[in-house]
């Protein structure tokens, strides 16, 4: 091959790589834009249903739940079919349902719209990891991975900005309206822009295959801790933000939901720190990244105790930005060590990661209930220790996984 050739090659992955980075950050954009509209009606369900905040909470945590019971059959059903197919199929019909929740005539129904919503949506999650492990790998793998995160950072953002801007000059059904074709849209360039996959190749889905697939994983040690780490970390982030507009709108504080709306632009905080992470860990190691994410999560939650509104934010931004850094870590780190069907070990972790979601996230209103805000930021000092353990578990068998490699 001439050099002209090779050049040629080059530049021709290089746009194909380039495609698939734009089109995975579309495809985080539209997924999580409607996995979390909801969060940001939360105030509104209970005025609108007269539903306490633990039951508004489940239009989140049902979403979550099921998404993490759909992933490891939604993984091996693209093991089998196509990774690119199930995640068109997926957002397609995610943006759908969201159009129809707005019709929703009671809670029950609106809620039973949500959990649909919840199976649709995890075609997306249960296989970007894989693909992008599949399509680019190798160095460039962290910093995919990181703009995959941060469009999920930017998703969450307009998938709550939306909603709460619109609160002001109308109801919760044309603020779901307006979420939903803004997620729409992003499933349309999503599918416009997204390539063939290259890396692909088909294995059987059956039971056994698929109970066999995810063995191997669950026999790492490596692994199970990174699955731990990604259900308590999104149990207590996700209860965060669940409860934070609660917080925010009664005393002391008692915002306008506009301005309550405002706070979620701290999730440009995660967007940030989710390239930065990606590319950190590339350089100097996930295992550094993972624990100074954490310990960045540990000092924005004390940062939110006292209740005074700069505080809050500063407290919030800080554990935001620890989380997604944390969490782009973790996937990366998935991909990287997973031996074999890279796909089951991304649906395992992202399994635990939304069943934290929905467990932890569902859960922490009986916290909230019981002691407010300090006693729902108790509750996540644990889940955080717990993570510190589990950041140094991992750590320690890659550790020794090289030694022994070498």
């Amino acid at each position: 091959m001439t050099t002209t050739q090779d050049e040629t090659a080059i530049e021709r992955d290089t746009g194909h790589e380039r495609r698939i980075t734009i089109a995975l950050f579309a495809a985080g954009l539209t997924t999580f834009a409607s996995m979390y509209s909801a969060q940001a009606l939360l105030p509104s369900f209970s005025a609108a249903f007269g539903a306490t905040p633990a039951h508004a909470a489940l239009a989140v945590s049902l979403t979550t739940g099921f998404l993490a019971l759909a992933i490891i059959p939604v993984g091996a059903l693209s093991s089998r079919i196509g990774r690119t197919r199930v995640m068109i199929g997926s957002a397609v019909a995610a943006a759908a349902i969201g159009v129809l929740l707005t019709l929703s005539p009671s809670f029950d129904l609106l809620l039973t719209g949500r959990a649909l919503q919840g199976i649709a949506l995890a075609g997306v999650p249960a296989v970007a990891m894989a693909y992008l492990a599949e399509e680019i790998g190798g160095e460039g793998l962290g910093a995919a991975m990181g703009v995959y995160v941060a469009g999920t950072t930017l998703g969450g953002l307009t998938g709550r900005l939306i909603p709460a801007f619109a609160l002001e000059m109308t109801t919760w059904r044309w603020a779901q309206a307006a979420a939903s074709l803004a997620a729409l849209a992003c499933t349309l360039w999503f599918v416009r822009r997204l390539p063939p996959s290259r890396g692909f190749v088909a294995r059987p889905a059956g039971i056994r295959t698929m109970l066999g697939d995810l063995a191997t994983p669950l026999r790492h040690r490596g692994l199970r801790a990174l699955f731990g780490l990604g259900f308590v970390l999104m149990g207590g982030f996700v209860s965060v933000y669940n409860y934070l507009g609660y917080r925010l709108t009664t005393a002391p504080f008692e915002l306008p939901q506009t301005l309550v709306g405002l706070v979620f632009v701290l999730y440009l905080a995660g967007t940030a720190a989710s390239a930065a992470s990606g590319r950190l860990a590339d350089r100097v190691g996930r295992g550094q990244v993972l624990a100074a994410s954490v310990g960045v999560m540990a000092i924005g939650l004390a940062v939110t105790i006292p209740d005074h509104l700069g505080t809050v934010i500063l407290g919030v931004l800080l554990y935001t930005a620890g989380f997604f850094g944390a969490h782009t870590a973790a996937s990366a780190w998935v991909g990287a060590i997973a031996k074999g069907n890279r796909g089951a070990a991304s649906s395992l972790y992202l399994f635990a990661y939304y069943l934290g979601s929905a467990l932890i996230g569902g859960g922490a209103g009986v916290a909230y209930a019981w002691g407010g805000w300090l006693g729902l930021v108790r509750g996540i000092v644990v889940l955080l220790a717990i993570a510190a353990m589990l950041v140094c578990t991992v750590t320690i068998h890659s550790r020794r996984a090289a030694v022994a490699h070498d």
